[in-house]
């Protein structure tokens, strides 16, 4: 989910204040200034070198008061004082960024008068002395001087990177220099750590091997001041993170904390382009093949978790009775759903709408009964802690980690492999809606009345996603279009700011129907919650009181999107917002929510992901989800639908983002201006 932010002029009028500039040389005295007194000694360099080598659990380095710390102290407040920054967010991270300092030669004098710190101390990085620094402790190769990689990000309470390896391009040497508060020394528990994953090496019959990353790190690195963290990017194995900087729990506290701002200074190392010193012709090209062909060996989609597990429907469902029931079917889908979903008008209405929008979303699905006690299953399971390592989890529950971490992370369960019995005395209401309801003759025949289709396979997973851990990235699939449901079982409410509002309003209701009588809804974009989150951007811009407000959001929804063309090219680490207003390629987004069922006809090439469940959130978010393979869709006249792309999930209208403020609000600036 692109988040779009309002663009800033880059100068009077809205004219480009970028123009050519020699890039600056500084002299080897400077260099040698830029950082602290002994760090090129040979005893230094070789102690950071023993390190590295013996580091675990993929080569990597941390080398403390890195930068003169009066030089770093400067560029701090320049980057407070001058340096605008535009929130970001996609389904792997949520933050807020500058734009790429390679830009810095680029501006106008007044400009660049008024960040001298920050350009000596990029051309300090990227100086000679300081690469072959670099090089000598990983073990690289020579480093490009030339091609400078650099931004500053900004994480703020609920800001997030979710795992990745780094790889792409030329880079050679990933880093991050941290600028946090220097007299606010930042603590563990506030999160924002660089977190490091080992990777399992898995071998086939063929002896191909293939490697994945562990869905537990094994390396916590918290942030410190003027701390250095790098390490060389390796294909299939630099896996790593950025751990949510969690929110405070009182305003106060949080001012104590300095805003837990947690500001840091990224980049990469590339090899070196041509005309540079260790420049080889064609190394680069080959540098990156090789790095998508060490992803791709052996069969890595083999040890991904949850695997599917289709049910072939081998005997179809036929209309029984005068409404496609006979009594026994009607009295076994009673004990689940709302007996409104049942009688023929609203049947109706549910098909007519998502033949229209291939797409609807059913209000209050499940009986009274049976919802309340989902309700108090899911209710006494979040009330027990559960084990934080994964292993454990496998051990001592019934749940399941999902994995690889750069793909997702959740807790799921599946089907039984045996053929379910109806008895259901032993079985908790999870499993029994993932064994007995959904995967029955009856719930099919109402699914096939409600979509006009005919299931011809299915498939069903049950998913707790763990607020402060859990998340799916976006994926798509390549096969004809599919049936997809989604049963929302999350009983806590603070998720979307318009489910909370319309929660007050049907209360009353809810308590005085006692058939529960359900609504029919269309999945829809939370455009009040974005305008009011658009609002507290703008009046939170130097206030430490509103910037806590405008982190309400806490993840867990579910977006559709249509895919990007050029999506095998981007990388995580990436933070990209589109210039063009009108391009948002969101389809939907549902929010976590209780005792919702949305039906979704998904075309081949949508992607689809749930965003990172915060550790802010209330609860847990709980749903079970459906795939079905489908027949008898886009028959035209034969069975009501539309045939071809006039049905399909992409063309239900896009729904545009608000425009957002760039990030300024560190404390103790409020009369500073953005360049």
């Amino acid at each position: 989910m692109k988040r779009k932010a309002k663009s800033q002029p880059n100068g009077q009028n809205g004219k480009s204040i970028l123009k050519k500039r020699a890039k600056t040389v500084l002299s080897p005295e400077e260099i040698q200034k830029s950082f602290r007194e002994g760090l090129f000694s040979k005893d230094t360099l070789q102690a950071y070198s023993s390190e590295y080598a013996a580091s675990e659990p993929y080569k990597h380095a941390v080398i403390s008061s890195l930068i003169d710390d009066s030089l770093l102290r400067s560029v701090r407040n320049e980057i407070r004082e001058n340096v605008h920054f535009t929130p970001k967010e996609t389904d792997i991270y949520k933050i807020h960024q500058s734009g790429d300092l390679a830009n810095l030669d680029g501006l106008e004098d007044a400009a660049l008068e008024q960040l001298p710190s920050l350009l000596r101390l990029r051309d300090a990085l990227y100086s000679e002395p300081f690469r072959k620094y670099v090089a000598g402790i990983t073990g690289s190769g020579d480093l490009s001087g030339r091609k400078t990689d650099m931004a500053i990000n900004v994480y703020t309470p609920g800001c997030h990177l979710l795992c990745h390896d780094d790889v792409i391009g030329s880079r050679r040497v990933s880093y991050i220099l941290y600028l946090t508060d220097p007299d606010t020394p930042w603590q563990p528990e506030w999160g924002g750590a660089l977190r490091l994953f080992p990777t399992n090496t898995f071998e086939d019959e063929t002896g191909g091997k293939t490697r994945t990353p562990s869905p537990d790190c094994s390396k916590v690195i918290p942030p410190a001041w003027n701390q250095l963290a790098f390490f060389a990017v390796q294909p299939g194995e630099s896996f790593h993170d950025v751990e949510e900087v969690y929110h405070a729990n009182t305003k106060e506290e949080l001012e104590k904390n300095g805003g837990r701002i947690r500001m840091a200074i990224s980049g990469w190392y590339h090899i070196p382009q041509m005309g540079e010193d260790g420049y080889i012709k064609g190394a680069e090209e080959k540098w990156g093949a090789n790095s998508s062909l060490m992803q791709l060996q052996g069969n890595p989609d083999r040890y991904d978790f949850p695997q599917q597990q289709q049910v072939i429907v081998e005997v179809p469902s036929e209309p029984n009775g005068e409404n496609g029931f006979e009594e026994a079917d009607l009295d076994f889908l009673l004990k689940y759903m709302a007996p409104t979903y049942l009688t023929p008008d609203t049947l109706e209405q549910v098909c007519e709408r998502f033949l229209e929008l291939s797409s609807v979303t059913l209000d209050g699905l499940l009986s009274d009964k049976f919802s309340e006690k989902v309700r108090s299953y899911i209710e006494e399971q979040e009330a027990s802690k559960l084990p934080g390592d994964s292993t454990e989890i496998e051990k001592t529950t019934a749940w399941r980690v999902a994995k690889p971490p750069h793909k997702h992370c959740f807790l799921y369960q599946q089907p039984s492999a045996e053929n379910p019995s109806n008895d259901t005395a032993e079985m908790n209401p999870i499993q029994e809606l993932l064994e007995v309801f959904l995967p029955s003759r009856q719930f099919r025949r109402w699914l096939e009345l409600a979509a006009d289709c005919h299931i011809e396979k299915y498939d069903f997973l049950a998913r707790r996603f763990r607020k402060g851990s859990d998340y799916a990235l976006a994926t798509s699939h390549d096969w004809e279009p599919r049936l997809e449901i989604s049963l929302g079982l999350t009983p806590t409410t603070g998720w979307s700011a318009e489910e909370d509002e319309a929660e007050g309003e049907d209360e009353i209701d809810e308590h005085e129907n006692s058939e529960n009588e359900g609504k029919l809804n269309t999945p829809k974009y939370d455009e009040k919650k974005k305008q009011k989150h658009a609002r507290e951007m703008t009046e939170a811009k130097n206030s430490l009181e509103n910037r806590e407000e405008e982190q309400d959001d806490v993840g867990g929804h579910e977006v559709y999107m249509a895919g990007d063309d050029d999506s095998q090219n981007d990388d995580a680490a990436i933070y990209k917002t589109s210039s063009d207003p009108d391009d948002d390629n969101v389809l939907f987004t549902i929010p976590a929510n209780w005792n919702k069922m949305s039906i979704v006809l998904r075309d081949s090439g949508v992607l689809k992901f749930v965003k990172y469940v915060s550790r802010n959130a209330l609860g847990d978010r709980w749903d079970i989800t459906g795939v079905f393979v489908v027949g008898d869709l886009g028959d035209g006249e034969d069975d009501g639908v539309e045939g071809g792309e006039d049905n399909s999930l992409e063309n239900i209208v896009s729904l545009e983002d608000s425009e957002e403020e760039g990030f300024n609000g560190f404390p103790d600036s409020e009369d500073s201006e953005s360049d």
